[in-house]
């Protein structure tokens, strides 16, 4: 979600070797019986060889999923514990460890929580971590509409960032593993359940916790999915799915797809143009006017988005599909999708940018482009929750760089320091106000002194900044934004 990275190693990455104590039987050697039929059963916890982002082997703990045989050979699909479940895939028998083999625990009837049926129990550690009591924040939030004076600070800027009043800090602040989903702390997420990113996970069973498809032909690249996507099954067992890279139809085979090229005639997303600078255009997409389209692309979107569980309620959705043009036609880069109205200010419901544009910015314009419809339309808005772990960087990034340049572009008047509140950095940016408080409490910059919030800018912060704003080459111009808020609750049924 937001500006894709390659996938990365959740946090709490064990070093090579590092596996914990093994809580089942020992196992002398491979040809030992496992379980009463002689096989390793789904459950089971292990360690499992694989490379790291550096090229060297590690053991990590995991967790097997599922076990098929091919032509006599056995496959098992792991989960490595405390990494994200974009890393799972398929190994063979010689990858495991069995002699550090831990067994799942028989229980009399199906585990649940919260009292909903099929739910996998929470582990033992996330419990304790509910008990924990909550530390009260070192700095007090700011009022909205007070004033807070800003000025630089000498000497380097400190690290540490104060809790949030009602929320536990997460020690890996930045969300790079899979429980750390929130957009941003201070910020209360209640499970919601209208919108196409839902935080409950009562559906998450054993089918949609595996890849199902493995690997996608769109236009010019291959790509290999990282989550489970709702294709038809007898899709799934093909070595290569085909998709036309303007209308996101699917197809079984390479002719199947050229036969469909010689009676396509999209060569751009359906629906309205309404951004174009240079090769980058943006297309306006009704989920009611362009339903099939729009389930194509959902359907393309979720084998890169874990929470994403919308795929074919798409009328009351609009998506925005970012596009690259050369000779051939406007080539699908990412998107965005948004309710067309929305009761929580959402400006964004799923974002995400196709893993062969990745880290190239295009991310960030996306999330820009959200905010620059928010001010056409008058709004102040945010992402729909939870964000993806790579979705939450992107943002946080994206505020804190936005904020920044407000802040460092007030001017003194009559010598004394300059002076903003919060409803007024909201209102520039169209960024809601909870986003511009956690904001400024993550980078640290509000102090509380002599009865007034001051807001601290250290050299280094600036530094950075500059620093960061010198690589971020692509923005919105918003004289190439041809956009006309419509008013969807006078419109009946969208």
């Amino acid at each position: 979600m937001a500006e894709v990275v390659s996938p990365v190693p959740g946090a709490g990455r064990r070093e090579p070797g590092e596996v914990g104590r093994a809580r089942g039987p020992p196992v002398a050697d491979p040809g030992v019986a496992l379980s009463p039929q002689g096989e390793i059963i789904e459950g089971c916890r292990l360690p499992v060889l694989r490379r790291n982002q550096d090229n060297e082997d590690e053991w990590p703990l995991a967790e097997i999923l599922s076990v098929k045989d091919i032509s006599g050979r056995k496959l098992f699909y792991v989960h490595y514990i405390d990494f994200n479940k974009r890393l799972d895939e398929w190994v063979t028998h010689e990858r495991l460890d069995l002699k550090k083999i831990q067994f799942p625990k028989k229980e009399a009837k199906t585990p649940t929580k919260n009292g909903l049926p099929g739910s996998r129990p929470g582990s033992p550690e996330r419990e304790v971590k509910r008990k924990v009591e909550v530390v009260s924040p070192a700095t007090p939030v700011p009022s909205e509409t007070a004033p807070a004076s800003v000025f630089p600070q000498n000497g380097a800027a400190r690290r540490a960032v104060a809790a949030q009043p009602g929320r536990k800090r997460k020690s890996n602040c930045l969300g790079t593993d899979e429980d750390s989903q929130d957009s941003s702390d201070g910020i209360p997420s209640a499970p919601r359940m209208t919108g196409s990113l839902v935080s409950d996970r009562s559906h998450d069973d054993i089918v949609t916790r595996m890849k199902n498809i493995e690997c996608i032909e769109l236009g010019r690249h291959r790509l290999k999915p990282w989550y489970f996507s709702p294709y038809p099954q007898e899709l799934t067992t093909l070595p290569v799915l085909y998709l036309c890279e303007f209308c996101l139809k699917y197809g079984r085979s390479l002719k199947c797809l050229q036969r469909h090229l010689t009676k396509c005639d999209l060569r751009h997303p359906p629906g309205n143009e309404i951004y174009r600078k240079g090769t980058i255009s943006f297309f306006e997409i009704d989920g009611r006017k362009n339903k099939s389209y729009s389930q194509n692309l959902c359907l393309l979107a979720k084998c890169f988005l874990d929470h994403k569980t919308l795929y074919y309620d798409t009328d009351p959705f609009l998506f925005y599909v970012m596009t690259e043009y050369d000779c051939k036609g406007f080539h699908i880069v990412g998107y965005f999708s948004k309710e067309k109205e929305s009761t929580e200010d959402y400006n964004v419901a799923c974002i995400l940018t196709l893993p062969p544009y990745q880290r190239r910015g295009y991310g960030k314009l996306l999330i820009e482009f959200s905010y620059e419809l928010s001010k056409v339309e008058g709004k102040t808005g945010t992402p729909e929750k939870p964000l993806s772990d790579l979705g939450l960087l992107s943002y946080r990034s994206y505020w804190s760089q936005t904020i920044l340049e407000i802040l460092m572009g007030l001017k003194s008047e009559s010598g004394e320091r300059p002076q903003i509140t919060i409803n007024e950095i909201s209102e520039i940016t169209s960024i809601k106000k909870e986003d511009v408080i956690s904001t400024l409490q993550y980078l640290n910059l509000i102090n509380y002194y002599k009865g007034q919030y001051i807001l601290t800018l250290s050299e280094d912060i600036v530094d950075g900044h500059e620093r960061a704003m010198l690589k971020r080459l692509l923005r919105i111009d918003s004289k190439c934004l041809h956009f006309t808020p419509k008013d969807w609750s006078k419109r009946g049924k969208w």
